[in-house]
């Protein structure tokens, strides 16, 4: 049995198209079922557009044949590669009680032998340089301690047992406490807490020692290959040093460690590859612990208290935010017309300005309100498949792999800064500029301040910010709520135009009856 479908409407640059079924006899099939398979003929499709999908299936009854055929409307219209799926569980089903074959499992262990293998060869490189072995810190008694790792006791073999107690000295709380006859103590939160370490020996207190990183080597490592996030986290590792008067060394980026170096000549910055762990009486890591539930290297989960505050939190500093200074050798202006910033692109999809007509339109806007336009993002153009993203055109091409201190220099003396919840944007913010800032994946408190956030809460919005959904940093395309549907990126896309001049004409100095 065969049956076409002639469709006629030219809808969006897709072609009139026919579309036919063929239904063949299943007679392997129970009840005798029936197959199906389409063949579509005549269509020419633009690939500007997709053909929703259409899933049909056969139902077969005493009374006839039923056709129930179903319109999937294609969110994006892409798929993603294998590499950007989640990775599924794998199930493991065992339908037998008896022992496995010998064969089978001699296989099984060839092959679980073989992933093992490949899970150690693709194991990801550490985010931070590790803790020294041995605490660094020597006590009597061939004790040891140090606070590189949390708060970390090694007590030697000894005739009697030893007792060793962990305290929280500002809540007054026991921690921890455990009798051996020699080990190993590690606190189990890794940020920072003033403890103070008891050791016993029966009734005897043999050594006690509360936390005072006083003239002390202290280390503070954030990742590497992050500019907005380590720009933001920065200050707090100086009030932590204005707090506790050590001797503050921060391990980051080289690049970023040219931005700082000569602004805070008291710190000592060195990469991953010069840190010496043995040198330190304390270390602390400061990033985004997005699967940290039980909350060991974080006291309280980023995405509740904001991208750069959760630093503060972690180093049990006053988490107010605060720009860094930066020194930069060439400080002159580079254009002497008056012109704006804007930075266009960014690592994720859900970051972007969605709206197809928006940066045109901006362009266009300040263009015409005496502004020369300057674009100086890394890269011209970014995306993955069928989605890429350009420079907007009329937007004048500084891009290109230039030092952060040429893009500070642009910045400092930029009117203004137009971005996305990205890098550039907390570049600007360092540089003083005002910062028109366009975001609909984080809530306002993931970033600083500024009267120029835009966020339209009509839309979906805030995913970043959402602890019941995980960040895939390997999914171009994340949407979690929205995903394959025409809701994805919602969060910006239908952030209007107008909405931004509106905003941008509140900056002050902006020309009055700049036609918008």
């Amino acid at each position: 049995m065969s049956r076409c479908c002639d469709h006629k409407r030219d809808l969006a640059g897709v072609t009139a198209h026919r579309l036919c079924f063929f239904v063949s006899a299943a007679p392997e099939r129970p009840r005798g079922g029936y197959s199906l398979r389409f063949s579509s003929v005549d269509a020419v499709v633009n690939l500007a557009y997709l053909l929703p999908a259409f899933l049909a299936f056969f139902i077969f009854s005493g009374q006839g044949i039923f056709v129930n055929v179903i319109a999937v409307a294609p969110a994006i219209g892409l798929k993603r590669p294998i590499d950007q799926v989640a990775d599924q569980p794998k199930v493991i089903v065992d339908r037998s009680t008896s022992a496995v074959p010998a064969k089978l499992e001699a296989a099984n262990s060839e092959a679980t032998k073989s992933e093992a293998v490949a899970s150690a060869a693709e194991a990801p490189k550490r985010a931070y340089p590790a803790a020294a072995e041995l605490p660094t810190q020597l006590g009597p008694k061939g004790l040891r301690f140090d606070f590189n790792d949390g708060a970390r006791v090694v007590c030697p073999e000894a005739d009697g047992p030893w007792r060793v107690r962990l305290w929280d000295t500002e809540t007054g709380n026991v921690l921890f406490e455990t009798q051996f006859a020699g080990g190993r103590v590690n606190s189990s939160k890794r940020y920072y807490i003033r403890f103070r370490i008891e050791v016993l020996q029966g009734e005897n207190v043999i050594f006690s020692h509360e936390y005072n990183a006083t003239d002390r080597h202290v280390l503070i490592q954030f990742p590497v290959g992050t500019l907005g996030d380590t720009m933001g986290w920065f200050p707090y590792a100086v009030k932590f040093k204005d707090r506790h008067g050590c001797k503050l060394s921060c391990a980051m980026g080289a690049p970023l460690i040219e931005l700082f170096r000569d602004a805070y000549p008291d710190i000592e910055f060195i990469t991953h590859e010069e840190v010496k762990p043995e040198r330190y009486y304390a270390t602390y890591s400061v990033g985004l612990f997005f699967d940290d539930k039980d909350c060991v290297y974080q006291p309280t989960d980023f995405r509740h208290v904001g991208l750069h505050r959760t630093a503060g939190y972690i180093l049990g500093v006053d988490p107010t935010e605060q720009p860094p200074r930066i020194a930069i050798k060439d400080d002159t202006r580079p254009i002497a017309e008056p012109y704006v910033c804007i930075a266009v692109q960014s690592t994720t999809q859900s970051k972007y300005w969605n709206n197809p007509h928006g940066w045109r339109e901006i362009v266009n806007f300040l263009k015409a309100a005496g502004y020369r336009v300057v674009c100086i993002d890394q890269k011209a153009t970014h995306g993955t498949q069928l989605i890429w993203n350009h420079i907007p055109n009329g937007a004048e091409d500084e891009t290109g792999d230039k030092p952060l201190a040429e893009r500070f220099r642009y910045l400092k003396h930029a009117d203004f800064f137009i971005g996305l919840s990205s890098g550039l944007s907390w570049l600007a913010w360092a540089s003083g500029t005002p910062v028109v800032m366009i975001s609909g994946f984080t809530h306002p408190t993931n970033e600083f301040e500024t009267p120029y956030r835009i966020v339209n809460f009509h839309a979906c919005n805030s995913c970043w910010n959402d602890p019941r959904v995980r960040f895939d940093h390997k999914d171009f395309l994340w949407c979690p709520r929205h995903a394959n549907s025409p809701r994805q990126f919602e969060c910006t896309r239908l952030i209007t135009a107008d909405h931004v001049k509106q905003v941008i004409q509140r900056i002050p100095g902006f020309p009055v009856g700049a036609k918008a």
